[in-house]
């Protein structure tokens, strides 16, 4: 038998052989497992974080409407947020509040760009943070960063990250400051 009709043989042999069929498998649909389950508990998170941060905010603007008469400044305001939302990591160095007042005879139009701490930058200070005057209306912007869990896998890997490499929570309320 020569070498050419041995190897045909064996290739034959080794086309019919039903070994590692399930390896196979395995090597292509494990992957889509892993960027499901990683993306999964990311979306998790956050979505956790997220919650948490729009519940202290509600609380925090439920206070300031309430107590009529005091005008709590920026960084009482910011210590409340932290304390309440408890889930954001080094919540007082990574959020940033911003306050506008709003004219609805002017159509004041909120701009679009969230200001954010950005640690890949140098420190910039508050944008615009102002107690407003009786009856009138204030939105109370808060911009919370995070590091992604999985930074370069999953989900975490297409989430918007500053030059840092943190990601933005955003939460926005609005409200009425009420007469004395």
């Amino acid at each position: 038998m020569s070498i050419a009709q041995t190897l045909r043989r064996r290739w034959k042999a080794f086309g019919k052989a039903e070994d590692g069929t399930a390896t196979i498998e395995f090597a292509i649909v494990f992957p889509f497992f892993v960027f499901t389950f990683l993306s999964a508990v990311e979306m998790g998170m956050i979505t956790y974080r997220h919650s948490m941060l729009e519940r202290s905010l509600d609380i925090v603007v439920r206070n300031i409407r309430l107590n009529t008469g005091a005008a709590p400044q920026h960084d009482q305001i910011k210590q409340q947020i932290c304390d309440t939302a408890g889930v954001i990591p080094d919540c007082t160095n990574q959020l940033r509040l911003e306050m506008l007042e709003v004219d609805l005879r002017t159509n004041l139009v909120i701009p679009d760009e969230v200001d954010c701490v950005d640690h890949s930058e140098s420190a910039r200070p508050v944008r615009n943070f102002v107690n407003g005057q009786e009856n009138e209306m204030m939105i109370l912007r808060v911009c919370a960063k995070f590091d992604p869990i999985f930074p370069t896998s999953g989900l975490g890997h297409y989430l918007e990250k500053d030059g840092a490499g943190q990601a933005a929570l955003v939460s926005t309320a609005a409200f009425v400051q009420e007469p004395d």
